[in-house]
């Protein structure tokens, strides 16, 4: 494989690694970079924002499969042609060129231009996180996230060049197109001085130095659905990285991260919460209300109920961010036994042992 010119950025070198990492130590470099260099960790650090458009470049060229390719192949940096190459015929009037250059260099050049077709690339997606509490996941919620990105340079548009007064290019007077001739066999080929346009080149545009982006650190309103668990993804279409020569722009995927509640817990659109309950309100029955997430639930115990049994309340879960119907509140009893603190207390509970003289244990006696 051939390695790139030196006058071509290394983007194993902007991230640290040798040519040939596998695409978790390119990942891995690229979160250890991105936590230093990242705009918002050094505000007003136009050095480290640079740094960290370079760390993005290499990051999303590195993880493309097809471009990573042409990265290592060195491709040239020539601009795509749109002037026809190849061979012409013969021409058996035209004086020979020097034999240094062979039949295999002429048809070498035709090729070439052919393969230097503009191809739009979509843009690489991005990926950022939100925390939130367990009652912003409950309910529908908006929150404000700082989304870093290649966009389209302000400056050229997108165009990567500089706008100038057209002129007719000097090397092809204009047409496009350069001859080379082997003998008798004439070739035609795309004018490497104006790309096969006919025109004078355009400058590249200094801010973006020719690549149409730009990086920016703008502010995003993420909408996140009722429901929403930890760990799920939010997609944002077409907020990521903008793609190249006229590629659609890739997507932006936001990973929720919800803290734990210190009363419910969630499995799958349930919400399960333990109830604390005296003795005589198991052993009688009672009518509890037992806290939720979206306000307190009436709960009517039955005579007997035991420690352990559970209740639901239908609909008193969370959304599903699938079709929006609510899950369940499962509510889990757990009996406390009273702190015995005088006789007349222990008296009435010898006596209740002694009515009610059921073997609680059965076969384990």
């Amino acid at each position: 494989m051939r390695r790139r010119s030196s006058s071509a950025m290394d983007l194993y070198v902007v991230l640290g690694l040798r040519q040939g990492a596998s695409e978790s130590e390119i990942k891995r470099a690229y979160r250890r970079l991105a936590r230093q260099c990242h705009p918002d960790i050094n505000p007003g650090d136009h050095a480290a924002a640079r740094r960290f458009g370079q760390i993005l470049e290499a990051y999303e060229t590195l993880t493309d499969p097809d471009r990573r390719v042409r990265h290592d192949s060195a491709p040239s940096g020539d601009e795509p042609h749109s002037r026809r190459s190849g061979f012409e015929g013969f021409d058996f009037s035209a004086r020979t060129e020097d034999d240094s250059t062979t039949f295999g260099d002429l048809f070498a050049e035709v090729l070439t231009d052919r393969g230097r077709r503009a191809v739009s690339e979509r843009g690489a997606d991005l990926h950022q996180e939100v925390q939130l509490t367990f009652e912003e996941a409950f309910a529908d919620t908006a929150r404000p996230i700082t989304v870093t990105s290649r966009c389209a340079c302000r400056v050229c548009g997108g165009a990567g060049r500089t706008r100038m007064v057209p002129g007719r290019c000097l090397l092809c007077e204009g047409t496009g197109t350069v001859r080379a001739v082997r003998g008798h066999m004439v070739f035609s080929r795309a004018c490497s001085g104006c790309g096969g346009s006919g025109h004078q080149r355009l400058a590249p545009c200094p801010p973006c130095g020719g690549s149409g982006l730009e990086t920016r650190s703008e502010a995003v309103q993420v909408s996140i659905p009722a429901g929403t668990s930890d760990g799920d993804r939010i997609r944002i279409e077409g907020a990521g990285n903008a793609g190249l020569r006229g590629g659609p722009p890739g997507d932006l995927y936001i990973t929720a991260h919800v803290a734990p509640h210190p009363l419910f817990r969630r499995e799958g659109d349930d919400v399960h919460v333990a109830l604390p309950m005296a003795v005589h309100e198991a052993a009688l029955g009672a009518r509890i209300d037992v806290p939720a997430p979206d306000g307190p639930a009436r709960l009517r115990v039955p005579p007997g109920t035991q420690s352990g049994q559970r209740f639901r309340v239908r609909e008193r879960g969370a959304a599903s961010v699938r079709d929006g119907r609510r899950g369940d509140l499962v509510i889990e009893v757990q009996l406390m036994l009273p702190r015995v603190l005088d006789e007349r207390s222990k008296e009435l509970l010898r006596e209740f042992g002694r009515i009610n003289g059921e073997n609680v244990r059965g076969p384990l006696e």
